[in-house]
């Protein structure tokens, strides 16, 4: 009986051969307008991955200033190499404000309304590329800035030299006047201290509009997420369905998706992706990324285990709490 239950079981889960397409999806009528809010944010999307590429920082110069703290002409050298860098800080800050503004209206459109998770993926297949470059662009965002120190260095050397100034009385401007002016400065800091600090907007984003949105069930948003990510993962295993695609870099893109949504997921659902009643099957996610070449996936399977380690960690917290009590 056990085994025709299992049976019928498996007979009823959903299809998940969908080809979503990442490369060409255009908006329908129905999805231009939220499309067009999305896009206007997403343009800048790019070149603040460019830049953030390319952020070498002010160590030397700083090293230097410290070393000397005599010096005016280091001191002037240190400032004039850090107020560019702490204003291009600045624009990923306040893009990361445009990001947290915009999701709540994607989520809207893909997870309410009468139709199944998988009816939104077929029909708003624009609105689903559009998330998944948002998710795209958190993790390779995050991943750049993970393995560059100089961006936390940078900051801290800016509001420590303006902090110095003002104790000196020898800053006569207002906080106004400034590149980051103080109260702009205290949400930088706390945005830059996260060591993912864009995931950390898209979840909280996430988990402000599940609770904003009352009349919505949690359910609806992370069934959406977790048929997002079997999508994904059947797209990557499905041969005819690579075949279809334009660029080589598109399956990395895809794998890059999936993961996000999981680390997402994880972080939205109250009992998150590690458990066996989740909607996504994270082993089956780590077979598909093993079945790559080590060194492009290396990152994702790190940001899944870290995810992992992290759930652990709160696991053991919360039950040598509970010992203690």
């Amino acid at each position: 009986m056990g085994n025709l239950l299992k049976l019928l079981y498996r007979d009823e889960t959903p299809k998940y051969d969908v080809f979503v397409d990442f490369e060409n999806a255009k908006p329908s009528q129905s999805e231009m307008t939220t499309y067009s809010i999305v896009q206007e944010a997403l343009k800048h999307s790019r070149q603040i991955l460019a830049d953030l590429r390319v952020y070498k920082g002010a160590g030397n110069e700083i090293k230097v200033a410290i070393g000397n703290p005599q010096n005016k002409q280091s001191q002037s050298a240190a400032w004039e190499a850090v107020i560019p860098l702490v204003t291009k800080l600045r624009e990923f800050y306040e893009f990361s404000k445009k990001l947290e503004q915009v999701v709540p209206h994607i989520l809207w459109d893909l997870c309410s309304g009468p139709m199944t998770p998988m009816q939104h993926l077929e029909t708003q297949q624009a609105l689903v590329k559009q998330f998944a470059e948002i998710l795209d662009f958190v993790l390779e965002f995050d991943d750049l800035k993970m393995t560059n120190p100089a961006i936390q260095n940078d900051f801290s050397y800016y509001r420590r030299t303006v902090s110095r100034l003002r104790i000196a009385n020898q800053d006569t401007t207002e906080s106004e006047d400034l590149e980051v002016p103080n109260e702009l400065a205290n949400r930088m800091s706390l945005f830059y201290a996260h060591a993912t600090p864009m995931l950390k907007v898209l979840s909280d984003a996430t988990s402000q509009f599940v609770s904003v949105n009352k009349d919505l069930p949690v359910e609806n948003t992370c069934e959406t997420l977790g048929t997002m990510a079997k999508v994904c993962q059947r797209m990557v295993e499905n041969p005819e369905f690579c075949s279809r695609f334009n660029h080589k870099d598109t399956i990395l893109f895809v794998l890059r998706v999936m993961v996000g949504v999981v680390i997402l997921y994880d972080h939205v659902h109250p009992a998150g992706a590690f458990v066996k009643t989740s909607h996504i099957d994270v082993k089956s996610c780590i077979k598909v990324l093993k079945e790559h070449p080590p060194e492009l996936v290396e990152s994702l399977l790190n940001a899944l285990s870290k995810t992992k380690l992290d759930v652990c960690l709160i696991q053991r917290k919360f039950t040598m709490t509970r010992v203690v009590y």
